[in-house]
């Protein structure tokens, strides 16, 4: 092994892209290609099945660390493999009986879509894939199995020298042996550890290659050592990073799902060349996963690490970061914490959204997500319409006189905040389940979906379009073009005391609606930041103009020619009857006609029970489609009297 020295003076040049696959012989990586079309432009897919790591009893200690280790030196390898161009593809999240990565592939896969023709290349053992791509790394980072944080630094080094992240484990039968020592003998560049086997970040002394004090942790001093050598250095992407659970979750695999590792997600942000990091947002107590360090140490390397790319991106890009707080393992009471799990989620946002960073939130439940690398490359078109409302059109259906004046004829207008899809894993693997669950036309229903996902899941984006009912209409999810708090972004800041950043959220957010047509941010998550003042709403009203729904604004508002209601209840009972009896009492006690109600993974056949209930309770009730909600609400707010109509 190497030591402290050699280990800081590895290449210190430029970054080198993939080697292109048309170097590589057909004795290699093209044996055997599987039946599917040709195309000589295209090389082979090649294709693995991850599976087999779900399906290993996790009360084997040796089976946890398998899953661990072969997830997270595949995932590695395949964000470099894909950075330029769509070649490996593994198989492994499930939901609900459903291989989703079979359902996207299957669908790409059909006659006159994007994937038809492409050969591909069945890989049947992890060494095997490693070998076939060899020449697209430049080794292997070797991390410590006794400091948690280095498999995260390792992703992170992963990206942005080309090798791949294998934990350090001598044993029979481990990776290490199996592709270090062994098999292909991928050559180690890296280590984060010493050649004695003991721990290169300790805590104590100086932060190795440094002379930086230890903060007393040594998860934080390896996240530290990071920040010196590679982010303040500039070698890393300053506009992605990811939010993952490191390897404390091997010590307890089954808190939830078995894939909530998240190790699958990780190959996106290598693609990009992104930073990782498990940190806790709290400042009042030590982080649990680490009780002996000083209270609020991961809170400051948090924040040394997004205003190191708040400064690499000048204040004028938004810092795009994937993940969520591990809160069934870290963080939260449920770690012996002393914080909820919503509080730890509403803290963290508002403490990135202070540095110009927003997340695509994986969180538990549906937070795995695999082959985003593959996926990014999928052709979208430049626009996706969507149809507004006319006047001519709310006349002919009697909401308008001959005047234009809104006829309300003692009816109560409604509309569901069909979410929550805020994040790509959620899309990705709700859409077989949710989107394509019989009943879906039947009813108007507003689908809101970050428009940032087109980032990690593009197809997904682009196959609900494809197969949207006319009672489909999209809207942004929380809180635009990604998730963050908006007040956050204006000045005075607290956390970080930068200048303001609400231009910087206003130019990244248009791209986006404008590629998918959008004009409704369907809600705004203001949890513990200040809520949108003059500014942050002249910004919404850029690129959301027809209609937003905060928490901390007045009951209705029309900011210039934008409506603005406040938001209401969640409504997410598993009996129709009981969510009908809930929405009519709020109906009942609010003093205006227009409603809002947030629904979380509901099947459109929910809705459709509901509404019946609904409307046998109370005929006046109707539930409108987005375009007509909001434009009848923005008429009935311009014949209202200027002041708010209540509290």
């Amino acid at each position: 092994m190497k030591n402290t020295t050699l280990l800081i003076r590895f290449s210190l040049g430029i970054l080198l892209t993939c080697i292109s696959i048309s170097s590589i012989s057909a004795s290699g990586i093209f044996e055997n290609p599987v039946s599917g079309g040709s195309n000589p432009r295209l090389p082979p897919i090649g294709l693995f099945d991850l599976g087999y790591t779900l399906k290993l009893d996790m009360s084997k200690p040796e089976n946890v660390r398998r899953a661990w280790d072969e997830v997270h030196a595949l995932a590695t390898l395949q964000g470099i493999v894909n950075r330029e161009k769509p070649l490996l593809y593994y198989f492994y999240i499930e939901n609900e009986g459903i291989n989703i990565d079979r359902y996207w592939w299957q669908w790409y896969r059909a006659a006159g879509r994007w994937l038809n023709g492409r050969d591909t290349l069945v890989h049947h053992s992890l060494e095997e894939v490693v070998t076939a791509y060899l020449p697209y790394i430049k080794g292997a980072v070797i991390y410590d199995p006794k400091v948690a944080a280095t498999s995260n630094v390792a992703s992170s080094l992963a990206g942005a020298e080309d090798i791949i992240a294998v934990r350090y484990d001598t044993t029979e039968g481990s990776l290490y042996r199996r592709i270090i020592l062994e098999g292909p003998r991928v050559p180690v560049k890296i280590w984060l550890l010493h050649e004695n086997d003991q721990s290169l970040f300790t805590g104590r002394g100086t932060i190795p290659g440094t002379s930086l004090p230890s903060t007393g942790s040594a998860k934080n001093d390896a996240y530290r050592w990071y920040l010196e050598h590679y982010m303040k250095a500039g070698r890393f992407n300053s506009r992605y990073g990811a939010y993952y659970i490191d390897q404390q979750w091997m010590k307890k695999p089954t808190a939830t799902r078995l894939n909530h590792h998240t190790l699958s997600n990780h190959d996106f942000f290598v693609s990009r060349r992104g930073f990782f990091f498990d940190l806790s947002p709290w400042g009042d107590e030590p982080a649990t996963d680490e009780p002996g360090q000083k209270p609020g140490t991961d809170l400051e390397t948090l924040k040394r690490f997004l205003l190191t790319a708040y400064k690499k991106n000048d204040g004028k890009k938004m810092c795009y970061i994937g993940g969520f707080p591990p809160w069934a393992f870290k963080y939260t009471k449920h770690a012996g914490g002393g914080h909820d799990d919503v509080p730890t989620e509403w803290e963290y946002s508002r403490i990135i959204s202070a540095y110009n960073a927003f997340k695509d939130a994986d969180a538990i439940g549906y937070g795995a997500l695999a082959n985003a690398s593959f996926w990014q490359h999928f052709p979208l078109k430049k626009h996706y319409r969507q149809e507004w409302v006319s006047k001519a059109e709310l006349k002919e259906r009697g909401y308008l006189d001959e005047k234009g004046k809104l006829q309300l004829n003692g009816r109560q207008f409604m509309i569901f905040y069909v979410g929550d899809y805020d994040a790509a894993s959620w899309v990705s693997q709700t859409t077989p389940t949710i989107w394509d669950a019989p009943g879906r036309g039947t009813l108007p229903l507003m689908w809101c979906i970050s428009p940032v996902l087109e980032e990690r899941v593009p197809h997904a984006l682009a196959y609900q379009r494809e197969t949207a009912s006319p009672n489909d209409y999209f809207a942004a999810a929380d809180n635009g073009a990604g998730y963050l708090m908006p007040g956050m972004l204006q000045e005075p800041r607290p956390v970080s005391g930068l200048p303001g950043g609400l231009k910087a959220w206003g130019d990244h957010c248009i791209p986006y609606y404008k590629r998918w047509d959008l004009s409704i941010t369907g809600f705004i998550i203001d949890g513990e930041a200040p809520g949108l003042n003059e500014q942050g709403l002249d910004q919404y009203a850029r690129f959301s103009p027809n209609g937003i729904v905060p928490q901390k604004v007045p009951l209705t508002l029309l900011h210039g020619n934008m409506p603005v209601l406040r938001a209401d209840y969640d409504v997410n009972q598993s009996d129709p009857g009981e969510a009908a009896h809930l929405i009519l009492d709020r109906i009942d006690k609010r003093p205006v006609p227009f409603h809002w109600f947030r629904n979380i993974l509901k099947k459109p056949g929910w809705y459709t029970q509901v509404m019946q209930e609904v409307k046998k309770l109370d005929p006046s009730v109707e539930l409108l489609d987005a375009p007509t909600f909001f434009e009848l609400y923005r008429i009935w707010l311009k014949e209202s009297e200027e002041e708010p109509a209540g509290d």
